[in-house]
């Protein structure tokens, strides 16, 4: 709010002196999976505590096209100044939520789970990543410091030291906190028999096709559980899935995600019904 309303709302203030009785409704354009509406709540209530939610529906709620996710009443003048804010939010979490939940569709009848990664907007993590959540994927890391993974960059500094991944999973084991799942990523077979002898806990196969994928599973025969990451499409997913992977890290859930298309409508109730303002920018 302090981005957006740090100057205060000139249009609004010079257009409308006084105050005008409106009911806005945020509407959803497209059949979605609905994220952000606690969010968005929170935005009318700093803008102006006396405004009335007298509609909402719950956050993960899967909608129909052209239903009504929220309306608020009260002050125009507060509505139309909370308007952008809230709907950023819902548009950007909607839009995490649903790309999520086809994915999730997608591997509908496989024991693989879908995972999100770190790769989300600075300031932003905790809110896409419940946004996740509710599309029915799960969490990976939230920082740093949830878990061990080995990736490439740290093996390529490590393999200039001549340590290679068995040494690195073995390091990792004996200097790292006690009950931390040791997790390596492994571009190569190689790799996935060397991450094995070392003890790793979790396998990351990196941009490996599908038929790489199964002959890494088979290696390892459960002794590891097994994450998939890179060139993840809903187009190969079924093909990944049926690999006998126990994960499959997305990180478009949240790079990449779509908007999610939502408008707000706001009609004063006074005065008449008048036209109803759409979209705002």
């Amino acid at each position: 709010m302090a981005e957006d309303l740090s100057l205060g709302d000139v249009t609004t203030t010079v257009l409308f002196p006084k105050s005008v009785r409106a009911r806005g409704t945020i509407v959803a354009h497209h059949p979605m999976t609905v994220a952000g509406i606690a969010v968005a709540r929170q935005v009318f209530a700093q803008v102006d505590p006396s405004l009335k939610i007298i509609h909402s529906v719950r956050d993960g709620a899967v909608v129909r096209a052209n239903a009504p996710v929220l309306i608020v009443q009260g002050d125009a003048r507060s509505l139309l100044m909370a308007e952008r804010a809230a709907l950023n939010f819902l548009q950007h979490l909607s839009g995490i939520a649903t790309l999520t939940a086809r994915f999730v569709s997608a591997v509908r009848g496989y024991r693989v789970k879908i995972l999100d990664t770190r790769k989300t907007t600075p300031s932003l993590r905790a809110l896409e990543k419940w946004a996740v959540r509710l599309g029915g994927g799960r969490n990976h890391r939230q920082s740093l410091g949830d878990g061990i993974l080995i990736k490439d960059n740290h093996l390529a500094v490590l393999r200039a030291q001549r340590i290679g991944v068995t040494e690195a999973c073995r390091l990792a084991r004996e200097r790292g906190p006690q009950g931390l799942k040791i997790e390596v990523e492994a571009q190569t077979l190689k790799d996935v028999r060397e991450a094995l002898n070392g003890g790793a806990d979790i396998i990351l196969l990196d941009n490996m096709t599908p038929a790489l994928v199964q002959q890494a599973t088979a290696i390892i025969k459960d002794r590891a559980l097994v994450e998939v990451s890179g060139g993840i499409t809903l187009k190969n997913m079924h093909e990944m899935a049926a690999s006998g992977a126990d994960f499959i890290s997305i990180g478009a859930l949240t790079h990449s995600a779509p908007a999610a298309d939502l408008s707000m409508d706001i009609v004063p109730i006074d005065h008449g019904q008048g036209q109803p303002k759409r979209r705002g920018r």
